[in-house]
């Protein structure tokens, strides 16, 4: 930011002594137009010493994939995004046939179990039954009368969320790939960790009379950011931010105005 052209310093108008003319003595004052000196470089000193930015939901060293960053303004907004209770979306990877202590896969072993009786129809059939039990959550802590007109017409445009803090919830899971012992799920969720995400493949293997570790956490979506806005690390630069800010300003200003009003 600081090497980046600055705009040009201020203009004040100063009344200076007019030149004589012949070696007489000045006759009075003229204005002219200078630049205003705390507008310096050298006086003002590097324009940008602090630059506030903030994170917004974490991810932890096990996970990947999308996470937002406040620069500046923007921090004020993560408050507005929050009190939508916006999903988010993840790809999370599985492996059937052993338990570990921390239900992932690079956890201490602490069992091994066959799998070959698992099909998709049954693994389908669990991922109903968690989707089912989480709907019924995610109705319970929105606060809302599912008898009213408002919320029928939540419902419709999908906005039925939670009104304050709630358990994690679950509010679609399907099955991306299955092919033995791996598989791949797409959960959208909130006010998950991902801790919670792999505990859920460890009960999913429980209930299918099997057991299953987690193999991968990638967040692909946080509320209106997707990893078609994400910046890998090799392109952190100034233009790229700047890009990134502009492209996804109306996306969020959008989002803001359907859910707050």
């Amino acid at each position: 930011l600081n090497a980046a052209p600055c705009r040009a310093p201020r203009q004040h108008v100063r009344f200076l002594p007019a030149p004589a003319h012949g070696g007489g003595e000045t006759t009075g004052l003229v204005a002219v137009r200078m630049p205003v000196l705390a507008d310096h470089p050298l006086v003002r000193g590097p324009q940008c010493r602090r630059l506030k930015i903030g994170a917004g939901h974490q991810l932890d060293r096990k996970a990947s994939g999308v996470l937002v960053l406040g620069i500046g303004h923007g921090n004020k907004l993560f408050t507005d995004l929050y009190n939508c209770h916006l999903t988010k979306v993840y790809n999370v990877g599985g492996l059937f046939g052993k338990a570990t202590d921390d239900f992932s896969d690079t956890g201490k072993l602490v069992e091994k179990t066959t799998f070959d009786h698992i099909t998709r129809e049954k693994l389908e059939r669990i991922l109903a039954v968690v989707q089912g039990t989480n709907h019924k959550a995610l109705l319970v802590h929105s606060n809302i009368d599912m008898k009213t007109q408002e919320a029928y017409e939540l419902a419709v445009k999908g906005l039925i969320r939670p009104m304050g803090r709630s358990p994690p919830i679950i509010t679609a899971i399907r099955c991306l790939q299955l092919t033995l012992p791996e598989f791949q799920l797409e959960i959208h969720c909130l006010h998950e960790t991902q801790q919670y995400l792999r505990k859920i493949v460890h009960e999913i293997g429980l209930e299918l009379k099997s057991s299953a570790v987690c193999t991968q956490v990638r967040r692909v979506r946080d509320g209106v950011f997707t990893l078609d806005d994400a910046l890998l690390r090799s392109q952190w630069n100034l233009q790229n931010i700047q890009n990134a800010i502009l492209d996804c300003q109306l996306k969020v200003k959008a989002e803001l105005e359907k859910i707050l009003g």
